[in-house]
């Protein structure tokens, strides 16, 4: 597995040493010590993005989860450089590995390619080129299979037995209702169009958990502002980008309504990068990807729905990523769903 790790403000992918199925912590710190080019005898610490200490005992526990982030510090805790507060580009992307992720020279590639994306936020304004590099950033990390899959997949395999499931098994209610109609294209009227609404009950299908400190008890309806913004045509950008107080990539489209898109971007540290295709479907695909190219973690309240998106139709870390039991079970469920 490779693991992006920040050092005195320098980030490099470190591949992760397994030994009979775990993580070892101590050959773990010996990666990071000679990808940085340190002696061996320097003492290191690693944190998490929440700036906790990571221990030898739980190491193995975390680099299988989602949305996890590292950062090595010299034992006496100085850093070189300290991260801006607030910002997603301190964070780092959940699982930046695969089965078929590529080899050292390619990461180094990618790595380069992430600092490249995270300049060009922070001295302009991005444009349309971006989303292409974001698609590019992708398939040398994965492949242009696994590139490729939410785009094959999505529209004629899940999209279907996501819809029939919400009607079997989702509690109706008018939310939910009137998505469904939407999905199902019975109805014209809906706040979003039939791709978008169909993305959006897979969100109802996993919502957020109770146990993040960040949601509490956030509905799945909540989260769907994470994911997913409207702005009318002729508002201004520059507002919106000032009010927004997310901080994980989110997609914005605006247009005359809700349900009749013109033009979708990706919103990530009130930047406003433009999708390459503008079509729902399309534009979530590059939202994905988005957080790989510029490595940054799940929104906390869509970690249920983005870690089954990786693991199942992407099929990303298969096997190691950490999936809660409801991801385990929708899964299984949609793809013994007959329709």
């Amino acid at each position: 597995m490779l693991v992006p790790i920040e050092y005195k403000g320098v980030s490099e992918w470190v591949r992760v040493p397994q030994a009979e199925d775990e993580y070892n912590y101590s050959q773990f710190l010996q990666a990071v010590l000679a990808k940085f080019n340190l002696p061996g005898s320097a003492s290191l610490s690693l944190k998490d993005y929440s700036n906790v200490e990571v221990d030898s005992d739980i190491i193995d526990e975390l680099l299988k989860s989602s949305g996890v982030s590292f950062k090595a510090e010299e034992c006496n805790g100085n850093n070189a450089e300290e991260s801006s507060e607030g910002s997603s580009l301190s964070e780092w992307s959940p699982s930046p590995a695969s089965q078929g992720s590529s080899s050292g020279s390619d990461s180094t590639v990618i790595l380069e390619s992430t600092k490249a994306r995270k300049r060009q936020l922070v001295e302009g304004p991005p444009d349309s080129n971006v989303a292409r590099d974001i698609d590019q950033d992708f398939t040398m990390l994965f492949g242009e299979e696994v590139s490729g899959k939410f785009l094959a997949k999505w529209p004629t395999f899940f999209k279907p037995r996501v819809i029939a499931d919400c009607c079997k098994n989702l509690i109706p209610s008018p939310h939910v209702d009137e998505l469904l109609l939407s999905a199902q294209q019975e109805s014209d009227d809906g706040e979003w169009d039939c791709e978008m609404s169909a993305i959006l009950l897979l969100l109802h299908l996993l919502p957020p958990t109770c146990k993040g400190k960040k949601t509490g008890k956030m509905s799945a309806s909540d989260a769907a502002g994470r994911l997913i913004k409207f702005m009318k045509v002729g508002s201004s950008m520059e507002t919106f980008l000032k009010e927004t107080g997310l901080k994980q990539p989110f997609l914005l489209g605006v247009g005359e309504r809700s349900n009749s898109i013109q033009d979708f971007y990706i919103i990530l540290d009130q930047k406003a990068i433009p999708c390459r295709m503008q079509t729902p479907v399309a534009a979530f695909d590059e939202l994905f990807k988005a957080h790989y190219a510029f490595a940054v973690s799940y929104d906390e309240a869509l970690s249920s729905f983005f870690t089954f998106i990786q693991s199942t139709v992407y099929g990303i870390d298969v096997g190691n990523v950490k999936e809660s039991p409801r991801v385990k079970e929708i899964r299984a469920s949609l793809l013994h769903c007959a329709v």
